[in-house]
């Protein structure tokens, strides 16, 4: 019995079937009561006609009529109850075929079909249900795309070094390669590139996840640009790339330093990976409309306009040809930024024409730390 009456359907059913009830009982409780007030009155209008009929055969007239009175009550409350039963049975079949569409693609996302998608009935409340579903199922099924992208790019970044470590192993069993510090420091240095990546791969899964912690302090954005382009300063030197730092205003920020170190470091080495040597990087910072910006510019390879839009993505390479890169800090520098209500675009007039990368922080914004 509880289970039969713990579905939605026999609720449905058993409410609607009350409600009749309850109207059947008033419409009989009144018309016993008001009936016979009303045959009353219309037999005392009758009273002409009824002058030479004997007492007994009028009180016979009116339990007549009080009984087939009755009896259409009756009749009338029984049709109404089978009509009120098929349209509950209606209206519950009409209610639940959606609820049910939601629950078959609810079962269907748990086991990993997130292209499916919810019917939306004509009913408003039970469309908004149905499309908070989709919207579940499209979210879902973006999640699982990137998933298996990450997967493939993965495997493949991983290819190479692990090709290559392998060919020096397989060199030195078969006495091909001698176990000399040029061999082996080039063996270090695949294994080391392997050991960046899964350390960029932890931290991009954690920035986009918002799991990192962020330590916020009032911060002159400036002064940390140029204190970070100092440090990598030999690494442009070395590469025979012109390092400048323009002055500018004070740019107090509120923001984890350590992080926001690592977001400049990401761009300012970018831009010495793609610039050659003879070129020219600049860093400007800025101040616009309470927005501290640093620009960092050069004098590079430059971007079209679709390189320019994708530069941001995972493993992604304007120029495959530069190495030393896993092809993910940009993508961590732009997680981070956005985690302090921040962002980073890219600008390029064109191939061979050097690009800019923006960093943006909302001056005295606080973000709540993740």
């Amino acid at each position: 019995m509880k289970r039969l009456f713990g579905t939605l359907r026999a609720r449905l059913l058993v409410s609607h079937l009350a409600v009749v009830a309850v109207g059947v009982l008033v419409l009989v409780v009144a018309g016993r009561s008001l009936g016979p007030v009303f045959v009353d009155d219309h037999l005392t209008s009758m009273g002409h006609m009824m002058q030479g009929m004997a007492a007994g055969e009028a009180a016979q007239l009116e339990e007549g009529i009080t009984s087939a009175f009755n009896q259409a009550l009756l009749w009338a409350a029984i049709i109404g109850a089978v009509a009120a039963m098929a349209a509950a049975s209606f209206a519950a079949v009409r209610l639940l075929r959606p609820l049910e569409d939601v629950r078959r693609v609810a079962r269907r996302l748990a086991g990993g079909s997130y292209h499916e998608r919810v019917p939306l009935p004509q009913e408003e409340e039970l469309a908004a249900v149905a499309s908070d579903v989709n919207a579940l199922a499209q979210a879902l099924e973006e999640t699982e795309q990137r998933r298996l992208r990450l997967v493939s790019e993965v495997a493949h970044e991983l290819r190479t070094p692990v090709a290559t470590l392998k060919g020096y192993m397989e060199g030195l069993l078969d006495g091909v390669f001698e176990p000399d510090p040029e061999t082996l420091g080039a063996a270090v240095r695949e294994a080391r590139r392997m050991e960046r990546l899964a350390d960029d791969l932890s931290e991009l899964s954690r920035t986009e996840e918002a799991g990192v912690e962020l330590r916020l302090a009032p911060v002159d954005l400036a002064r940390l640009a140029g204190e970070v382009a100092e440090r990598l300063r030999p690494q442009f030197d070395d590469q025979e790339v012109n390092l400048t730092v323009d002055a500018g205003p004070e740019l107090e920020v509120v923001v984890d330093r350590d992080r926001m170190s690592q977001v400049l470091t990401n761009l300012i080495g970018n831009a010495l990976s793609y610039t050659p040597p003879g070129g020219r990087v600049e860093i400007r910072p800025r101040l616009e409309a309470g927005v501290a910006r640093i620009e960092v510019s050069d004098t590079g390879r430059g971007l079209t306009a679709d390189q320019a839009a994708m530069v941001f993505e995972r493993f992604y390479r304007a120029d495959r040809s530069v190495t030393g890169g896993t092809g993910i800090g940009l993508t961590i520098a732009r997680s981070l930024a956005r985690l302090h209500g921040g962002d980073v675009a890219a600008f390029s007039p064109g191939p061979s024409r050097g690009s800019t990368f923006v960093l943006t922080v909302p001056t005295g914004a606080r973000q709540s730390a993740s």
